[in-house]
Parts: structure tokens; sequence; C-alpha cells
């Protein structure tokens, strides 16, 4: 399939006939990532209807429920809380600003629904613990959104790396940073309140792929440093260089900048998008770009010590991965995702799964990393979970 019928089937799937027991979802907030990340991907997946979208906006949520034909709109002021009422949804895609990831996410298990959460899970560790552990006791599905997880290509070089042809790893350097003036200061992640900062945002992808190469968690964050800090708000990074030291000797320099300094007279000159990730080993190298969003494009390239470079590209599964299907060369990272946790609700086997304990190690090593700079993790949200505290007034 080439590039471009690949892309454009992707972005523009045919709607499937859905089934009769097709899971209902609600979406939390009209959010700028929603339509590719979810209301796309639900077009082409017979088991998912996109049946309601809250929004405190009401033009903007008639708007957005207008444009991708979706049937119930709840707006104004109380817009989430009854989405969640609504007995008819079945789970809801929560895409949120980080600070509102914890109230809503557990709003929305109390209530009985599934959540597929945006990443990253919460601000701080001990409220990602809490919706896990909310989840598990309701025997609900919760899942933080690590897309790229679920694409064949990533999945392809963890295959590689544990086979054992090019070694033992040695260090990884994974970099997630988009060029300047492409993410609008006006954005969320620039707002401190809302648990803004750069790292906040790819800073989790460039730690969720060294722990999921490396197979382990960082025994320490080597260093920490800040790539530049926002001028109106300095506690908020625009990204930060951090290197992470793992068990055996192991090491990953993680770097996010979502103001990437262009070169030339006075920067003028804007650099490309840096979204790689490359494992050296004892055997040899092997290289993913971009690892993030590999649906577009993207190349493995293994270079073996001694020997020549092969560039493999891996869009499908292979039938013995474990997959109910082995997906469509147009599917998205966002696709296939789609795909594991609906089977998860389903009580199938998904082909690959993020589990709490990922979420839970994942976000205490972003914590770390920014403890480290000298920025100080993000601010806890505002919201008490008056429920679980009711509870243990009473024990």
């Amino acid at each position: 399939m080439s590039f471009f019928s690949r892309n454009l089937k992707g972005a523009n799937p045919t709607r499937v006939q859905k089934s009769p027991d097709a899971l209902k979802f609600g979406i939390l907030g009209a959010a700028n990532i929603a339509p590719i990340a979810f209301v796309t991907p639900a077009i082409s997946h017979p088991e998912v209807i996109v049946a309601a979208i809250a929004s405190r906006g009401e033009a903007k949520g008639k708007k957005f429920a207008k444009k991708y034909s979706i049937p119930k709109v709840y707006s104004g002021p109380n817009a989430y809380q009854e989405l969640l009422d609504d007995p008819s949804i079945d789970a809801v895609y929560n895409p949120l600003p980080n600070a509102l990831h914890f109230e809503w996410t557990m709003k929305a298990l109390r209530a009985g629904k599934h959540v597929l959460l945006e990443k990253p899970s919460a601000d701080i560790k001990s409220e990602t613990v809490a919706m896990f552990d909310l989840a598990e006791e309701k025997g609900l599905v919760l899942l933080e959104a690590f897309h790229y997880r679920f694409h064949p290509s990533i999945q392809r070089v963890k295959a590689i790396l544990d086979s054992g042809e090019l070694g033992a790893i040695k260090s990884i350097k994974a970099d997630l940073s988009i060029t300047k003036g492409v993410m609008s200061f006006d954005d969320i992640r620039y707002k401190y309140e809302l648990g803004g900062g750069g790292f906040m945002d790819g800073g989790g992808y460039v730690i969720s792929v060294s722990r999921y190469l490396i197979g382990d968690n960082p025994t320490s964050v080597v260093s920490s440093t800040p790539t530049s800090v926002y001028q109106k708000d300095p506690r908020i990074d625009n990204g930060i260089t951090a290197v992470l030291a793992f068990p055996g000797d192991k090491t990953a320099e993680v770097t996010c900048d979502l103001q990437l300094a262009g070169w030339g007279p006075f920067g003028l000159i804007p650099r490309l998008p840096r979204l790689g990730v490359t494992v050296t080993a004892e055997g040899g190298t092997i290289r993913l770009s971009p690892f993030p969003v590999p649906h577009v494009f993207h190349s493995i390239t293994v270079k073996p010590a001694g020997k020549s470079a092969r560039v493999e590209k891996h869009y499908v599964h292979p039938q013995a991965s474990g997959a109910e299907k082995a997906g469509e060369a147009w599917w998205s990272t966002y696709r296939y995702q789609l795909e594991a946790f609906v089977d998860k609700v389903k009580s199938r086997n998904p082909q690959h799964w993020v589990d709490a304990q990922d979420s839970i190690d994942n976000i205490e090593w972003i914590e770390s990393v920014y403890e480290k700079s000298g920025l100080g993790i993000r601010p806890a949200g505002t919201w008490v979970d008056k429920e679980k505290v009711d509870k243990e007034e009473k024990n």
C-alpha cells in the first residue's frame, strides 16, 4: 500500500456497520486531539459508536458534534457530569487538560464507565495510583493512551532486541522535539495550573519508549536540564533533556522540546522535528523514526556490527503475534489502540496492553525528572474524592 493511499484511507476510513452490542462512547471535552486520536479511528471499528460529547461551551460542543455526526451533546457547566450520568454510555474518552484527568476519570469510573485516558495519566503519581485502584475495584477498564505502543513498528524493534541479534543493550537515545512555533504559547501545555510543561507532554513518550525497549525501570536520574523555559512563567519548561540510569549499566538520554530552536543566523531557519529512538547494543544499532506516529511513515534501520544495514517497515502485525487480527496497513496507532481497548472491555485477549503498573511507573519517572531539573513536580489538583474520604472516615 503506497504512502498516499495508506494515509488517505487512514484519515478518511470507510464507515462500517456497527454491531448490536457496540460500545457507546462519550467524549469529555471538544479537545483538538479528539478527532485524530479517537473519533476517526472509531469510524472503522464495528464495535464503537461515538454517541455523545460534553462541552462546557455550547457553541463549541454543537459545532464539534455536527462536524463529526455525534448525535448527543451535553453543554454548560454541568456537561461532563451529565454525560457520565447518561446510562446509555458505556465508556468515555478523556482528553481534558492534565489537571482534570484525575477528577473526571475518577467520576467516570464511579459512574461505571470504562475510560480511555489521554497521557499523561495525571499530574502526580498518587492520583494515577488512585485511578487504577478504583478501576480495579469496579472491574472497569482504564487505559492510558500511549498509542505508539500498539503499532507493529515499535513491537518489531522490541522483538529484534529481545531476539539477541544485536546483543545486550548499552544505551538508548529518544527524542520528541517539534519545530519552534508549531506549538502556540496559548496552548494548555503552557498553563501551570493545568499541569503545563513540555516534558509533561512529550516527556512521557521518551521515558515510556526507553522503559519499554530496555524492559526495566530506571534506577536514577543522572541529570535533567530544561532545554529552555517559558518566559512568562519560568515554572514551565519548553522541554527537558535527561539522562536516566538503568540496571546493568544501561543509560537512556531522553529529550522533549516543544520549541526546537532554529539554526543559522539568529536561529531563523526552522529545524525539522526530531522524533526518533536509537538503541545502541553490544552488537550493533537499531533506529525507529518517527516512533510516536509510525503509521504516517517510518523506517527501522538495523545495523549489526561489521554487516550492512537493512531497513524494515511494519504496518501490520504478524499473525503469530497473538492478535485477534493482524490489522490493516492504513490503521493508525490510535486505531490499533482502540482495537486493544475494545478487546479488553469485551474480555478478549488484546494484542498488546499498557497496564496499571506501567502507567504508575511512567508518571513516577516523569516526576523524578522534574525534581532533578529543579522545576519541581506539577501541582496536585484541587479536587477531593469525597466518596473515598467518607469511606475512610467510616472505617
